[in-house]
């Protein structure tokens, strides 16, 4: 019963929310046909031009309900491509940057920048690096600490599917290649401000990115390489290959097509960061033997000491099409995908992941929109049957304006996925405790990016 009341609430809470608000703002004008500007972007703009100062960031946050004993969200199968986000995330998460250029003359800029973190309740440190532009008499800029570089995402997603950085490293940004594109090149190592492990397999990244190469009337390439050493006990060094091809008004105007093809061995990731590299566990005790130690009064000390051990992972092989468009034509904004993904660990058995799906919006009035998102995913490893998991959420959202990409937005969802047996026994320990097939959730969140 609780569990039906919980869908009911939720219906009635989105469709009361729908007319009243659409309701209030009738006599506004409709949404114009043309992309609008983002009136958040425009306003960090100003404030950093008023105070000297960049900020940047990314929020999202809300109250989240599910039936008894089921997750408040991350209903997927695990596979990168298969979490699609909408009335799916139940969490709270913050990243907060700030920085400051320093003119030194010249044209020579000196900078600091440094972006902590907040998830669900615990913090973090996503970036903090120095920066010193104008010294090669072009855009290159020289850079040290700990930094990423965030290339493409798939929004839907929250997968940012080309992407190098989270550790410490160095590197220089943007160099110019006479009208084909800017280069980045950077090295990195494994350790990083929240690794309070250390870098147990000595391990050591380079990043290649060549970006914007022009290959056609509104088109762009990206090229991407990254190599891998390292002290490991499982697997091997590696490296990672992408392709993105970035296209413009494809065939129609306002719609816009990427494609991804990426391939990556060892310990490479098929993104460009680190795969798998060793666990470490610390532990502190007592040690008892031959090492005890007589104190006053003849009295027998056990010395504490520390032991950190290591388990060895396995590097793996990995390959990734994915192929996604997004939209904004008049009322309607939106993104779609398609993807397929192999991750083949050594001397392990072999994951294929399978994903279709997307969100569109539609603008009802002045400040309202509705959104709707459904996914379809699939999961086969060798020798096991197959998992399936289907989700779709429904949304009415407020933001400045009704464009796809505008933010803050302002939602209220219900969300409803459902999954086969082999998909439950999988995720015994999430999702799919006690036999359940199905869930529905509810919620309000707020996202918001700045920039």
């Amino acid at each position: 019963m609780r569990f039906q009341l919980n869908r009911y609430t939720a219906a009635i809470v989105l469709l009361a929310g729908i007319q009243s608000l659409a309701h209030a703002q009738s006599s506004d004008a409709p949404p114009e046909a043309e992309v609008k500007s983002d009136p958040t972007k425009d306003f960090v703009k100003k404030v950093n031009e008023a105070t000297g100062l960049e900020f940047w960031g990314y929020g999202r946050g809300g109250f989240y309900s599910a039936p008894k004993g089921a997750p408040k969200g991350g209903y997927s199968l695990g596979g990168d491509l298969q979490k699609y986000r909408l009335g799916n995330e139940g969490d709270n998460y913050l990243e907060f940057g700030i920085g400051k250029r320093f003119d030194l003359g010249d044209g020579v800029k000196w900078g600091v920048f440094y972006m902590p973190t907040v998830y669900n309740g615990k913090s973090g440190t996503a970036q903090a690096y120095f920066s010193l532009s104008g010294i090669f008499g072009n855009a290159a800029s020289v850079w040290a600490g700990q930094r990423y570089h965030r290339i493409q995402d798939v929004h839907i997603l929250d997968k940012w599917v080309v992407e190098d950085g989270d550790n410490y490293g160095a590197g220089i940004d943007d160099i110019p290649l006479g009208g084909l594109g800017r280069l980045n090149v950077a090295g990195y190592t494994a350790d990083s401000i929240d690794n309070h492990s250390g870098n147990p397999n000595n391990a050591k990244r380079l990043n290649v990115q060549w970006r914007d190469i022009p290959t056609n009337p509104d088109g762009k390439l990206t090229l991407t390489g990254a190599l891998i050493s390292g002290d490991f006990a499982k697997g091997r060094d590696g490296g990672a290959l992408g392709l993105m091809h970035i296209q413009k008004n494809f065939l129609v105007p306002g719609l816009n097509n990427t494609l991804f093809l990426q391939a990556s061995s060892g310990h490479a990731s098929v993104n460009g960061k680190f795969y798998n590299l060793d666990n470490s566990t610390t532990s502190t005790g007592l040690l008892f033997g031959p090492d005890l130690q007589a104190g006053p009064g003849g009295f027998l000390f056990a010395p504490l000491v520390t032991r950190t051990t290591f388990t060895p992972q396995p590097g793996a092989k990995q390959r990734r099409i994915l192929d996604s468009v997004d939209f904004q034509i008049g009322r309607f904004g939106g993104q779609a995908l398609v993807g397929y993904q192999t991750v083949r660990p050594d001397n392990g058995p072999e994951t294929k992941d399978f994903s279709l799906g997307g969100r569109v919006s539609y603008g009802i009035a002045k400040y309202t929109k509705l959104l709707a998102e459904v996914g379809s995913t699939r999961r086969s490893i060798s020798a096991q049957p197959r998992q399936t998991l289907n989700k779709g959420t429904f949304a009415v959202a407020f933001s400045p304006n009704t464009d796809f990409w505008t933010r803050p937005e302002f939602r209220l969802y219900v969300t409803r996925a459902s999954w086969n047996k082999a998909a439950g026994d999988a995720n015994v320990d999430s999702f799919g405790a006690n036999g359940r097939r199905s869930a529905t959730i509810f919620g309000v969140q707020m996202e918001a990016w700045w920039e």
